[in-house]
């Protein structure tokens, strides 16, 4: 994910034909532990629990989790669709965008699928209730007011959007972004903060990806022009796991064994937040 910050519509749309949006459409890396049907039928991975307490309860034991996996994978073929305007809080932007993918055409839709159902079952298995924003990777949207709408329905105790990012090539590393106050959101700014700290702590020391070195600061940014984080009323943030322009990154991005890596980092961001 690359969109101009206060940027116009049009900017918003992003159709990702350029050189910082390529939108190829093949999965290269390989769909690994991508859910498949109807969210919340994942199978547990069987990988055991690492954040029990003191008397052997997983601390996310019937917590509420909700994960963004961003884009979709009929978003390309349906402009008019994904292009109508949304409110985000604090103005419009379109419902949602293709995305960036590497240069090797391994998409960012395809690879946040990924992310999100290994990272589910991870969650699952330690006790949590997941549901993720889409049901496959073949479909349009849905838009980012309804992304936001999903987690403030089931009153989540924590919402994650899982990107990666279509900066230049030149940059890399990740950053975990926290909502700044835009009217309603008010109340979720300083929990988030927290939330995104817990993220930003785990998913670094887990993978060893280093912070962005293009943007943020110690691999944490705050915005007020995305509509996930505007909307949302319950503990937000997002997280662009890696420059997918980015040689180095790319390469980590497109690897199925260090997918598994990065949800198992963000599953002790979640313990650490939660526990």
């Amino acid at each position: 994910m690359r969109i101009a910050r206060g940027g116009s519509a049009a900017a918003g749309l992003a159709l990702c034909l350029g050189a910082l949006f390529a939108c190829g459409g093949g999965s290269g890396g390989g769909s690994g532990g991508a859910p498949s049907g109807t969210p919340g039928t994942a199978a547990p991975s069987g990988s055991g629990s690492r954040g029990a307490t003191a008397g052997g309860t997983s601390v996310l034991k019937g917590k509420v989790i909700v994960l963004d996996p961003g884009h979709n994978g009929g978003n390309a073929g349906h402009p008019e669709e994904i292009g109508r305007q949304v409110f985000v809080g604090n103005g419009s932007k379109a419902c949602n965008t293709t995305g960036t993918a590497t240069a090797e055409g391994y998409a960012e839709h395809a690879f946040t699928w990924d992310v999100a159902g290994r990272l589910a079952r991870l969650l699952r298995d330690r006790g949590a209730s997941v549901t993720l924003t889409r049901r496959d990777d073949t479909g349009v949207g849905p838009c980012v007011d309804e992304r936001a709408a999903i987690a403030n329905r089931l009153r989540a105790d924590a919402a994650l959007s899982i990107h990666g990012d279509g900066a230049a090539p030149s940059g890399h590393g990740f950053h975990v972004i926290e909502p700044l106050p835009v009217g309603g959101n008010a109340g979720i700014v300083a929990p988030s903060a927290r939330l995104g700290t817990a993220i930003r702590d785990a998913y670094r020391d887990g993978t060893g990806v280093p912070p962005a070195t293009y943007v943020g600061l110690d691999g944490l940014d705050r915005r007020d022009d995305l509509g996930g984080l505007n909307l949302s009323r319950v503990p937000a943030v997002f997280i662009e796991c890696g420059n997918m322009r980015n040689t180095g990154d790319a390469a980590q991005m497109s690897s199925a064994p260090f997918r598994q890596r990065m949800a198992e980092a963000l599953a002790r961001g979640f313990e650490h937040y939660l526990g």
